[in-house]
């Protein structure tokens, strides 16, 4: 992306993960105008806002501006993240044990900038609200682990305890593999990235990507496995469907990177399920499905919005348009 003279009301989106954290810049109107992508260094909290510092100053590089020029910062991490405190807690895989470490205080204070963080999957849930156009929405995030954001009336529901939408912690498998909470046979162990991956050997590193080309090739192992996969995650649809009733089921994290096979497949899985089932049939699951927006990076783009809304400067709710490269 080419610079250009900076534009007073950026806003700047950080979506950290294990192994890069991506920075956008979106303008007053909502509009993407910038991005930079840099490797996570995640041995330990200080590593990763040094990483994050350096995707901002890269980002602030593409939109020619000094970092200290951005309206406010907004960050979306895994973990359980705390809003009010700006802590994140239990997010191994970027080096953060039990303990809540003060992501958004160290941020603010290497950029001067207002800094809020969120959690990532509903970070990305208000993004793909926002880039989508609707304020009714289910964001199913199948990435190393499995959870949803769940939007509703234009608004985030974290829930009482922060926990609304782990839905990935559910058993559906009582003979399943034994899951990190304690639990066997959770969603996430049966379909997420990472249970794609123990059982789909991938050279290219894209494990859910090539297990459905293959599947479509017709391996028969291939097919079996996609099958299952998509049986597993069209339960998550069901159960976000009867009990917040969403306009829209958005499909996202990692495992989308498998495109339209994945939404194919997922719908079929439910149709499979609507024909033994009259009130499934009545709810038009399958038409409810969507990707996320290709190319879109949702979860940096709510983490910006989140933190002008924190701030008590929220965006008009007009869709994000995608800008840059």
């Amino acid at each position: 992306m080419t610079a250009h003279p900076f534009r007073a009301g950026l806003a700047a989106g950080l979506d950290i993960g294990g192994t890069k954290t991506l920075a956008v810049a979106v303008d007053a109107r909502g509009a993407l105008v910038g991005r930079a992508r840099v490797a996570t260094d995640a041995r330990h909290g200080d590593a990763v806002v040094e990483s994050a510092v350096e995707a901002l100053e890269r980002l602030a590089a593409d939109v020619g501006a000094p970092v200290a020029g951005f309206d406010v910062v907004g960050a979306g991490l895994p973990g359980w993240v705390v809003p009010s405190t700006g802590t994140v807690r239990h997010a191994v895989n970027i080096g953060v044990g039990p303990e809540p470490v003060a992501i958004a205080e160290r941020l603010q204070r290497a950029t001067g900038v207002p800094t809020s963080v969120e959690n990532d999957v509903n970070a990305a849930a208000f993004g793909a609200s926002m880039v989508m156009g609707s304020a009714d929405l289910a964001y199913l995030s199948i990435g190393t682990g499995l959870a949803a954001g769940l939007i509703s009336d234009g608004r985030l529901r974290r829930g009482a305890h922060g926990v609304a939408g782990e839905i990935g912690h559910l058993p559906v498998d009582p003979r399943g593999p034994a899951c990190e909470c304690g639990q066997r046979g959770c969603l996430e162990t049966v379909a997420s990235g990472a249970a794609i991956a123990r059982r789909w050997r991938s050279d290219s590193g894209r494990p859910a990507v090539d297990l459905f080309a293959a599947a479509a090739a017709g391996a028969p192992a291939a097919v079996a496995l996609r099958d299952e996969v998509a049986r597993h995650l069209a339960t998550a649809v069901v159960i976000l469907t009867l009990t917040v009733d969403p306009a829209v089921v958005v499909l996202g994290g990692g495992v989308a990177e498998a495109g339209p096979p994945l939404l194919e497949s997922v719908r079929a899985a439910l149709a499979e399920r609507a024909r033994d089932s009259e009130l499934l049939a009545s709810l038009d699951l399958g038409d409810r499905l969507r990707l996320v927006p290709d190319a879109l990076p949702v979860g940096a783009i709510g983490a910006a919005l989140l933190a002008r809304q924190h701030v008590g400067d929220a965006l008009p709710p007009a869709a994000v348009a995608g800008g840059g490269g």
